[in-house]
């Protein structure tokens, strides 16, 4: 039998560590930081929802 690395138990607990690491630095976003980032989401999502929306009426217009 081949040994393939290091245990399931090692690779969960060097998981927590490093979801500990990263929650320790982690802070909470101003009101600033938060409005732009919504902003820029509600936009991406705006584009993409008419991306699909073009090309969805492209094929029914090619199609039939």
């Amino acid at each position: 039998m081949e040994d393939n690395g290091p245990g399931v138990g090692t690779r969960i607990k060097s998981f927590l560590i490093q979801c500990k690491r990263v929650w320790m630095i982690l802070k909470k976003p101003s009101a600033h930081e938060f409005k732009s980032i919504a902003k820029v989401s509600a936009i991406g999502l705006f584009i993409i929802g008419l991306m699909g929306f073009i090309i969805s009426d492209l094929i029914k217009m090619l199609g039939g």
